[in-house]
């Protein structure tokens, strides 16, 4: 596990604002350790990475939507894995590809 990235792992189910409803996709779901500290897809490109998010389900690190590329966006595709916590310092949120939301 990336040590600095504990906190956003262990992040309240509420999104930062406190108003955003529970997310059912959350339950069960145990901290899941990221597999790696770089996007794997983006490795052999010359592309930076925008932001780094770890699937909840299988530790599965991704670059984020806000990259051109969008890996984290095709793993939830390719494995219906529906919640990814970003990995940015400092930063503290989950997004529910299903319900498209903060969780």
């Amino acid at each position: 596990m990336i040590r600095s990235q504990r906190m956003v792992l262990d992040a309240s189910a509420v999104s930062p604002n406190g108003t955003a409803p529970r997310c059912e996709h959350l339950d069960g779901l145990a901290s899941a350790r990221p597999q790696s500290d770089d996007c794997r897809d983006c490795r052999d490109r010359a592309d930076r990475q925008t932001g780094l998010v770890v699937c909840l389900t299988c530790g599965w690190v991704a670059c984020s939507d806000d990259s051109p590329h969008q890996h984290a966006k095709a793993h939830y595709q390719e494995t219906d894995h529906p919640v990814a916590a970003s990995l940015v310092p400092g930063a503290a949120w989950r997004w529910c590809y299903v319900h498209q939301r903060l969780v």
